[in-house]
Formats: structure tokens, sequence, C-alpha cells
């Protein structure tokens, strides 16, 4: 009997062995099938040809395309590799199990194939945008020039480099934590290519290549995650309806992603509504659009009726399901490709340098009506401050319908960060701070040193640790279990040293605008990102050990935390006077390039920056002062009830007032009349 059922065990592995490589399989040929109709319909396949000018030939105009195809395919299958062990399976105390750990091993395969796919996509690039043949580029020189001096070929080695990073790295991992770390990792590795393609090019490019981050990862994470969901289900995996359930909450904010970062993708690549009907390139934005329809009605599905079968043990319609979206994702895959090899159509653009580097003319003379009128919108701090705004309104609700209360205070406070936040980076405030300095550092000034004082009183970790529900499964980790660990790290040690937080939030600022940094990151969109997300997460670090209640490894007493803050302060004076004193304009090359006409000349807003600069940190001592204050009080007043009620613990044992000073003097009194009462 134990013979037979060996067999039959090993008999069904070996099947699901086979369905798995049946349907990668079948995913690569509708791929491929898809990519090439694709390319044939949007006349890549057989572009004009002008005689007399360079033409890299057919193999390059086909290889470039399959290279790019496999290098996409490979980094979505690592990544759902990695979030498959990391996150839908379940672990042991932060110890990859074996099936999730054969995951990981199998991220490192993917993960080489990603590299040399990256690799050959450097070289049909290259051939691509020099018009040259493969044979000829290899030739000579060409090659190492274009991947050192065009973006597009940095792109492709950074991400050769990072895909051999996580195939080195990922052969050692054992720990959730660690592939935790190459998830990331693999994420990041996914954004160089196509920030520098179709989306640094387009009109606004500023939403474009924020919208093309948003999709590249929610994408990846979808179509990765069911892929490899897909595969453990023909293997007969165990703990199928638990990663199931997982990805299924998962998929529903993936769709969500997917769907609105393609849509502002498609607004800042098109003129009208009616060139996804009279262009190639919008009718295959079209079919993708189908498509994603198609998946969300198979996901609603899988929501509604497969994971109930699947609790029930019954594994087949899922499987079938989940082929089906599989297949769907890898069409979709192929379209994506050809669709980035199909010019899209012509915009009429104004000949503006300045709406060049901005997306935008220079606005109007600054007005105080202009800044709050001129909004700008921007995709990236648009999505945070909806996260930020959701999931703490999410948690406190959750705690309230538990029964429990959460002060009010804390809820104001952060809802007034995020309000500030939203203004600063939506408002004509962030419109005109690539355009005047003083702007600029108004900007800079609240973002690191308004927003983050409300956030950190908000105290969100603290909220989300009695909001989380713990794992399910004994020593698994779930969110809860992941946020505490996260916040026991050795990173978060590090970074949460009082000396790390003060050199991040005052030397930073010095290294920025007082080196050749801060012109550089002028010159991009990306740059501006950059800069924002940097001074938002340097100042939450900072005021999180000045004034946070939540848990951080490194406890000051409130007299050390006044000091620090009375230390750190003058040092943004000092750099207000710094930049007032200057007689050379910072970033003159990009300044220059904008052409404005009215205000100040470059130099004396420059000046007006560093007065900005230099009294603005008057607002935010004060405030933070006014917190330590009260926080300083409330401890006193919670250990002086503290101390009460241990007294009165001491006293009941005891028979005493509680108070052991009090006592004994007590005593003494009594003995001082007795004796009185005996000499009488």
């Amino acid at each position: 009997m134990k013979t037979a059922s060996g067999q039959d065990e090993r008999a069904a592995a070996a099947q699901g062995r086979s369905g798995a490589v049946r349907l990668i399989i079948a995913a690569a040929c509708v791929a491929a099938g898809a990519l090439v109709m694709a390319m044939v319909f949007g006349g890549a396949a057989n572009p004009r040809i002008i005689p007399g000018l360079p033409d890299q030939g057919m193999f390059t105009r086909w290889m470039l395309p399959v290279s790019k195809l496999t290098m996409n395919a490979a980094g979505v299958l690592t990544v759902g590799l990695l979030l498959t062990a990391t996150v839908l399976l379940p672990s042991d105390k932060g110890v990859l199990r074996p099936a999730a750990l054969g995951y990981v091993k199998a991220a490192a395969w993917s993960a080489l194939i990603w590299s040399g796919a990256a690799g050959a996509t450097l070289v049909f690039g290259a051939s691509d945008v020099l018009g040259m043949p493969v044979g000829e580029l290899l030739a000579g020189n060409e090659l190492s020039s274009y991947a050192a001096q065009t973006e597009q070929g940095v792109a492709l080695v950074l991400v050769v480099l990072f895909a051999v990073a996580i195939a080195f790295f990922a052969r050692g991992a054992i720990t959730a934590g660690a592939a935790a770390w190459l998830l990331v990792l693999s994420l990041i590795t996914l954004l160089p290519p196509p920030l520098t393609g179709h989306s640094a090019s387009s009109p606004n490019h500023g939403l474009a290549i924020t919208s093309a981050a948003f999709h590249i990862i929610t994408l990846a994470i979808w179509i990765g995650g069911l892929a490899v969901l897909g595969v453990h289900a023909l293997r007969g995996g165990k703990h199928l309806d638990e990663a199931a359930r997982r990805f299924s909450a998962m998929a529903l904010w993936c769709l969500i992603g997917v769907g609105l970062s393609g849509a502002f993708a498609s607004m800042a690549r098109l003129a009208s509504v009616t060139d996804l009907f009279t262009s190639t390139y919008g009718l295959l934005i079209v079919v993708k659009v189908v498509a994603f329809c198609g998946l969300g009605v198979l996901g609603w599905w899988h929501r509604r009726r497969t994971l109930p079968e699947l609790a029930a043990g019954r594994r087949n319609a899922f499987i079938a399901l989940a082929t089906g979206e599989v297949l769907l994702m890898a069409g979709t895959m192929g379209v994506a490709v050809a669709l980035s090899r199909t010019a899209p159509p012509p915009v009429n653009l104004p000949t503006d340098r300045a709406f060049e580097l901005l997306g935008y003319p220079v606005p109007p003379p600054l007005t105080l009506g202009n800044v709050l009128t001129l909004w700008w919108f921007n995709l990236l701090f648009a999505v945070l401050a909806a996260v930020l705004a959701g999931l703490y309104g999410a948690a406190v609700l959750r705690l309230h319908r538990r029964g429990d209360r959460w002060p009010v205070g804390r809820t104001l406070a952060w809802y007034t960060g995020v309000v500030i936040l939203v203004f600063a980076t939506q408002s004509g405030l962030a419109r005109y701070s690539p355009v005047l300095f003083s702007m600029h550092m108004v900007e800079h000034m609240v973002l690191s040193m308004l927003v983050p004082i409300f956030l950190v009183l908000g105290a969100p970790v603290t909220l989300a640790l009695r909001a989380l529900k713990p794992a399910r499964r004994r020593g698994d980790r779930g969110p809860r279990e992941w946020l505490t660990t996260i916040l026991h790290s050795r990173v978060i040690r590090v970074i949460g040293h009082p000396a790390y937080a003060t050199v991040v939030f005052v030397g930073s600022t010095y290294a920025l605008y007082f080196t050749p940094i801060f012109g550089a990151l002028m010159q991009e969109h990306i740059g501006h990102l950059a800069m924002t997300v940097h001074f938002l997460a340097a100042g939450c670090l900072f005021f999180w050990v000045i004034i946070g209640v939540d848990p951080s490894p490194h406890g000051l007493s409130h007299v050390y935390r006044l000091l620090l803050l009375f230390v750190t302060m003058p040092f943004h004076a000092f750099f207000g006077v710094a930049l007032m004193s200057m007689s050379e304009p910072l970033a003159p090359e990009w300044y220059d390039q904008l052409g404005r006409t009215w205000g100040p000349s470059i130099l004396a807003d420059q000046s007006d920056g560093g007065a900005i600069a230099w009294a603005f940190g008057e607002i935010p001592t004060l405030i933070v002062v006014v917190a330590l204050a009260f926080q300083w009080y409330r401890n006193d007043e919670r250990r002086a009830r503290q101390a009460e009620r241990r007294a009165d613990a001491r006293a009941a044992r005891t028979g005493g007032t509680g108070d052991a000073e009090l006592d004994a003097y007590n005593e003494y009194l009594r003995r001082l009349n007795q004796a009185a009462g005996n000499a009488d």
C-alpha cells in the first residue's frame, strides 16, 4: 500500500510538473504570437526605409522586440517567484519552507535569463538607434559608447548588473527577510527601461514617467504572482488556498493601479481621445484596454466562485481560470512590447525649451492667486496622499468598530500633514518650484520641516500595530508581523539613531545645494521627484526621533530631545545666510534655459530663497517645542498616576499609606506619642 501510494504521489508530482511546463510554453507562444500580430498591425514589422539612410536590418528589427519581451517576461517571472516565496506562501518563524525556498532558487535562474535578455536588448537597441547591423556594431566601439553615454544604454546596463546581483544572492537566501529584500531589488530593476522610452519623450513627460513606473510595478506583481500561483497549483503545492486568498486581495489593488496608471500614461502620450481610434498606436491601446477589462472580469469571477471552491479542496476550477488569465496576460505583454516599438501620433508642441524641460510653459508672474489656482497634478504624491489618508482612516475605523478608542488629536494631526502635503506637491507652489529657486525653497521647507511634524504626531505605526490582526498561522508573517520585524531590524536601529537622523536632515541639505548635485537633479523629472521624496523622508526620520510617538529603537529623554532640536535648527539658519551671501547662482544652466522674463534675477531670487530658509525654521521649532512640552507633561502625569497606583497597592498589602517616607514619619510620631503617654 505504501509503495502504491508513493508511486501515485510521484506520478501526480510528475504530471503537475508537466502541466506547469505546458503552461509556460503556452504562455510564451501566446506572447510571441501577440507580439508578431501587433507589430505587423502597428507597422513596426515593415517600416518605411528611405534610401541612403542607415538601416539596422531585418534581424535587429525583429530580435529587438523579441529580446525585450524575453527581458520583460523574465523580470515579471522573477518578481512573481520572489513574491510567492515571501508573501503568498506561509513561512516558519521567518525561515522559508521547502516550497518557498524552491521558488527563490528558481528566481536565481530567471534572474540570469533576465540579465542575459537585457544584454541582448542592449546590443539590438544600439543597433536600432545607430542604424547599424549587429555585425558592424560589434566590430567597432559604438556599443560601449551607447552603453555609457545614452540613457537607454545606461538603463539596460543597470538591469544587467542588478539582475546578476539578484541571481547571486538568491542562491543563498533562506529567510523571508532576505527574499523580501530581493523582491524589492527586483521591483527596482524593472524601472530603468520604461522610464527612458516613450515616457521620457512624451509632451507631459512628468506624468508619463510616473505613470509608467506605477504601471510596470503593479503589472509585474499582478502577472508574476498569478503565473507562479498557477504553476504552484499545477504542481499540487501546499497552502494553495491561503496563497490564493492573499493574492486575491493584492490583485484587486494591482487591478486598480494598472488601470489608473495606464489611463494616465495614455493621457500623457495622446493629444485627444480621437487618437485612440484614428492611429495605430491608439488602437493598440484599445486592445490593451479590452484585455484589461477581460482580466478584471476573470478576477471578479475568481473572487466570487473559485476561491470558495478552492477552500473546499477543489483545485481544478482555480487551475482552469488561472491558466486563462495567465495566457491573456501573456498576450497583453506581447502587445505592450509591440506598442513600445510603435510611434505615438504626432503632437503639436510649442517650440519652447521651457516646455520641453517642464512639460508646461513658464507660468505667469508669481502672485498668491496664481499659487492658489494654477494647480499641477503630480501622480506620485497624489497616490501617496490618497494611500496615507485611506489606510489611516481604515485603521481608525477598524479600531472604532472593535470598540477601541484612538485619540482625535492624532487623527487631526495626521490629516493636517496630508493636506499640507497635497498643497505643497499639487498646487501652484509645485508649478512654480522648478521655475523660481525661492518657491523651490518654500516647497523644500514645507516638505522637510512642516509636513513631517504632523505626520509623526499622527503615530501611524502605533495605529497599524493596534489595527492589524496577527497572522492566521502561528509562526507565519502577516502584515503585522512584517511591521514588527522591520521595527526590530538592524536597518531601523541604524537609521533611527539620533546622530544618523540629524546628519541626514542637516548634512544632506548642504551636500545637495553646495555641490553640483542640485544642478544635475534639476535637469531630469526623476531628479525633481528624488529631491522631493528625500525632503519628506529626511524630515520624517528626524522628527520621529524628536517628537515621535511610535516605537523607537533609541529612546531619548525629553531634555535630550529639546537639546537636539536647539542644536540642529541653527544649521538651517546658517544655510540660509550662506545662500544669501553667495555671489554665484546655483544651477545656472537650468534656470537660464527656462527663459523667465518676469520677476527678480536668478541671483536675487536665490537670495530670497536663502531668506526663506533662514526665517522658516521658527515656525516648525515653535510647533515642536509645544508638542515636546505637552508630551513631557503627559509623561510626568502618567508616571505620577503609575506611582500612585503602586503606592495604593503597597498600602493595601501593608495597611499603611503606601508612601514609605510618609509611613516612616507617621511611625516616628506614633512612637513619640506613645513615649509621652508612658511618661505621664
